[in-house]
């Protein structure tokens, strides 16, 4: 087969010069993306190994101790002003990203770690990464045994969170796995009664509930975003971890996580168009 296959395939190639060409310039692309990868990795291990640049943006904690540590990424300059102020600065660290980070389901290594904001992240944590590429990541070496993802609660902040999840799951699946990695729930409304204690709701269900059990007068306020909130306010519902609401994340079908991360977050549009005609009708709008 090796000594046919070696014959037949100069005759081909002789008679198919621009086919020859098409799969030689195929060959030298791929080599160049390889090479750059690889210079983007090096370049990114060796910045970990003698600098930690969060770009002045990270506020963080005090404590040195990762069992205690927590770390908020917060979507935003202005949340990010009002959660350094509302934070216990023994254990809580904030770092703000500047809206939408790259889509890695879609971009190439040396695109993803030549991106500022999650090389911040990647040495804000201090465990490295993984996609591939050895045995960089290294859970024992993170900074915060929380990372917790604070992002406004509409369409734009769940977006957010899914383009750090998609980051998460391609290059540090382990902070994951390893019960590391929550979502902050932070209140839809706030509801003041002329009389009796302020209530912060925390979905449309739990408005329901309160005008049905409340027939008192009472002023409502809807927060559009973190950054409508005030130090207080913010850490009574946010951060403080006696009261706050948070979500753990987690994966229960591994193969099955992967298929829908590279459904609807990959580079193919007819598969993904297809499966948003099929669930519209489970889609919960906030108009």
């Amino acid at each position: 087969m090796s000594k046919v296959t070696g014959e037949e395939i100069v005759r081909i190639f002789d008679r198919n010069l621009d086919t020859l060409k098409n799969i030689i310039g195929c060959a030298e692309k791929a080599a160049k993306i390889r090479k750059s990868e690889e210079r983007a990795k090096t370049n990114m291990l060796t910045k970990q190994k003698f600098s930690f640049d969060s770009n002045g943006k990270l506020a963080n904690c005090e404590s040195r101790d990762p069992s205690k540590c927590e770390i908020f990424i917060v979507e935003g300059d202005s949340a990010g002003g009002s959660a350094k102020m509302a934070r216990n600065r023994m254990f809580q660290a904030i770092l703000p990203i500047r809206g939408k980070i790259l889509n890695v389901e879609k971009a190439s290594i040396d695109k993803v770690l030549a991106n500022a904001e999650i090389k911040t992240m990647i040495n804000a944590f201090g465990c490295g990464f993984s996609e591939g590429y050895g045995n960089d990541f290294d859970i024992k070496k993170l900074r915060y045994d929380k990372i917790i993802i604070m992002a406004d609660a509409d369409v734009d902040g769940a977006h957010i969170s899914t383009l750090l999840l998609t980051l998460f799951y391609r290059f540090m699946p382990e902070l994951i796995f390893e019960g590391h990695v929550y979502i902050a729930m932070p209140p839809l409304y706030k509801a003041m009664p002329s009389k009796g204690q302020e209530q912060y709701l925390y979905d449309d269900k739990a408005l329901e509930k309160y005008r049905k059990t409340h027939k008192s007068p009472f002023t409502l306020q809807r927060y559009k975003g973190l950054g409508e909130m005030d130090a207080e306010q913010l850490w009574e519902t946010t951060l403080n971890p006696e009261t706050r609401r948070m979500k753990l994340v987690e994966i229960e079908d591994a193969r099955m996580a992967s298929e829908v991360t590279e459904l609807l977050m990959g580079t193919e549009v007819p598969p993904r168009k297809i499966f948003i005609y099929d669930h519209a009708v489970d889609a919960e709008l906030d108009i």
